[in-house]
């Protein structure tokens, strides 16, 4: 009797299959661990981290995204610090409140990186807020990223390559 009672007792956390018919299998994301958007994100310091997400080597992307107020500073405009990754073409305020910022970006490496812009005071000399745009930009060899609401491709960087050039030499 002992041994009846021993084997009709249920393990809990044991597997258990539908009786349902098996439903096609598709891939679902829960929508809050995927976000699609550009995240702009305030440090201690007063300055911003904005993330935009993946991108693809030798290619050029414009990115868009807002900073909120910073009543402090009034309006803003790029500091004439050159970069030949990262370069401000618009800065005006959003229609929803904050700063929006255009920017062109070139994929120049592989790996995550980061380009700094430095946004001045149009009021004071001294008043002024850095900018880190971070990516993580991958190889030519590993597809197309989707990239974030914010980010469009405007075009790619021609890489030479000897291999697949048209000029031959001389014979």
């Amino acid at each position: 009797m002992a041994t009846a009672k021993k084997s009709s007792k249920v393990k809990a956390g044991g597997v258990r299959f539908s009786e349902e018919p098996a439903a096609p299998s598709h891939v679902h994301f829960d929508e809050k661990l995927h976000d699609s958007v550009v995240m702009v994100i305030s440090e201690p310091d007063g300055n911003f981290l904005v993330k935009v997400g993946f991108l693809k080597i030798q290619h050029k992307y414009e990115i868009v995204f807002t900073l909120p107020d910073i009543p402090s500073l009034g309006d803003l405009c790029p500091a004439p610090v050159p970069n030949p990754h990262l370069r401000v073409i618009d800065i005006k305020p959003a229609a929803e409140g904050g700063v929006r910022v255009v920017c062109e970006y070139t994929a120049h490496q592989e790996g995550v990186l980061q380009e700094e812009m430095l946004l001045v005071s149009e009021a004071s000399d001294q008043a002024c807020v850095r900018v880190r745009v971070q990516a993580r930009v991958m190889d030519r060899h590993h597809g197309t990223p989707m990239l974030l609401e914010g980010v469009r491709c405007i075009g790619a960087e021609l890489e030479y390559d000897s291999e697949q050039s048209d000029w031959q030499g001389f014979d």
